[in-house]
């Protein structure tokens, strides 16, 4: 008999798995108006079990999470330009980028739209704010060794990340130049 074999599957490592699941939400979220976003369309787009996606991420609301988060450390490296007000500069140009293509506001909106309500859920979103304050941390570490007087986190969260949420969630456009720059110089004035 000339029985054909079938091809080796090939396995994708925990990783690659990742990627193309985050790229399959970009997609998804970007693509006109009547594609679904859910687990199982994003896991077919992805080219995966969704099973595998329930499996490591568990809900919907942590899967919009992770990417938005995964996508900000990827698009706001952390470069040390020699200063405080250097570094707040470049990482908060870093993050508008981002933030402000279709697909970033995309993602922003896909996530407060899906805020959660249950208890495990909130604590996962957490987790991925803690993740996402860890670089604004780190430059602040930086400042201190510096010897520089950074101000608290709290500060740099209400002074200069909430307005570019703000905008991005309500699809305010950005001034044409300079504002990463006025927020950061009123948040170290």
């Amino acid at each position: 008999m000339n029985r054909k074999e079938p091809a080796p599957r090939t396995r994708r490592s925990p990783e690659q798995v990742r990627t193309a699941v985050h790229q399959a939400v970009i997609d998804l979220l970007s693509a006109p108006e009547g594609e679904e976003l859910n687990i199982p369309a994003i896991a077919q787009r992805a080219g995966v079990n969704h099973t595998s996606v329930y499996r490591r991420w568990g809900s919907l609301d942590a899967l919009l999470a992770d990417t938005v988060t995964t996508r900000l450390e990827r698009d706001s490296p952390l470069n040390d330009t020699g200063s405080l007000r250097g570094d707040l500069i470049a990482w908060a140009e870093a993050s508008v980028a981002s933030m402000h293509t279709p697909q970033g506001r995309a993602l922003v909106r896909a996530v407060i739209l899906s805020m959660p309500s249950s208890t495990q859920t909130q604590s996962d979103r957490a987790g991925q704010f803690r993740r996402r304050m860890r670089s604004i941390e780190q430059i602040r570490e930086r400042a201190v060794a510096r010897g520089e007087d950074p101000p608290p986190l709290e500060e740099i969260l209400d002074q200069l990340i909430a307005p570019f949420y703000i905008r991005t969630i309500f699809g305010i456009d950005l001034p044409a130049t300079g504002y990463p720059e006025l927020l950061v110089d009123r948040l170290l004035g």
